[in-house]
């Protein structure tokens, strides 16, 4: 098969589906039934509270796990130990840890890690200099990975995941811990990789970030996937255009709590706060009548309150 076939034939088919996976550590479930595909181009997230088991997916995906029950397929192949290696040569990996060689420099780093996939030294060195100039660090390519900032750590560990030009990148919490400045800069560079058709798998725990960059979520919770869609069409099915906050009063704060659980709108308590979710854009007039002199705040709706509405706002660690 030439090239050219073989590029069609993967922009053609979904790169990664994922049936039935199962994980279980002893009798603890980690991981239950779950099941998605991440059509070729796409940039999926695989959203989820810590513990929710999105971890134990990522390492049943590339083989670092196997699974207890369930099937991986990437690029149309059962994920086996037959064909690991393989699969695993077409794939990127940005992961939470910082993995770098500290005693390399920034253009080594590159050039050493193109080696480990049998790609040739020369190759390696016009690849590295490519990798450079995208992650913006033409004049730090000779430093060593100690001087380099976080947001350059992480744009070095995102060039390096793209050395072997890997069919699907996976990107384990990308800008964990960058200021906003690096942060947009890692978004941008992810962006220009999806215009470039590169398929991506991506977790994060900003939602912002995952309603910038993803086409389409995959929530998961307890190991099972909760909602599943575009980041506004989940905002639509389950919060609605607008939000309102009615922060409760210390005197009838529950009788208030009460006629608003009964209003003709959706509503959540957390705590001393009342979660108001508004199908359409403004106020309804019951509304505002029922918590005149009530402190409230009154916003758009967000892929957060998705979020915690499906997964509770409960403190995990």
């Amino acid at each position: 098969m030439s090239r050219l076939t073989a590029e069609r034939s993967i922009r053609a088919m979904a790169i990664v589906e994922v049936e039935g996976l199962r994980k279980l550590y002893g009798e603890r479930v980690a991981v239950a039934d779950v099941g998605f595909r991440v059509e070729a181009g796409e940039c999926v997230g695989l959203l989820g509270p810590n513990g929710a088991g999105k971890t134990t997916v990522i390492k049943m995906l590339l083989g670092l796990s196997p699974p207890s029950a369930g099937t991986v397929r990437l690029f149309g192949c059962v994920l086996c130990a037959a064909t690991a290696r393989t699969i695993r040569s077409q794939i990127g990996v940005v992961q939470q840890e910082d993995s770098l060689d500290p005693d390399l420099s920034v253009e080594r780093n590159l050039a050493v890690w193109a080696t480990y996939y049998g790609i040739a030294v020369r190759e390696a060195s016009r690849r590295a200099d490519a990798m450079v100039r995208f992650a913006a660090l033409e004049d730090r390519r000779h430093a060593r990975i100690k001087t380099l900032s976080g947001g350059m750590r992480r744009r070095l560990m995102l060039a390096r995941a793209l050395m072997n030009d890997p069919s699907l990148l996976v990107l384990d919490e990308p800008t964990t811990g960058l200021d906003p400045q690096a942060r947009r800069l890692v978004w941008e560079r992810i962006r220009q990789l999806k215009r470039a058709g590169t398929t991506i798998l991506l977790t994060t725990h900003y939602m912002d970030e995952a309603a910038q960059l993803c086409d389409r979520l995959v929530i998961v919770d307890g190991g099972r996937i909760v909602a599943e869609g575009a980041p506004g069409a989940l905002i639509a099915e389950w919060v609605g255009a607008e939000v309102v906050e009615v922060y409760l009063p210390e005197q009838d704060g529950e009788r208030l709590a009460q006629r608003l659980a009964a209003g003709p709108w959706r509503s959540e308590q957390v705590g001393e706060v009342v979660y108001v979710y508004l199908r359409d854009a403004g106020m309804e007039p019951a509304l505002r009548e029922l918590i005149d002199g009530a402190e409230f705040a009154h916003r758009c709706a967000t892929l957060e309150d998705v979020f915690l509405r499906l997964t509770g706002h409960s403190l995990r660690e």
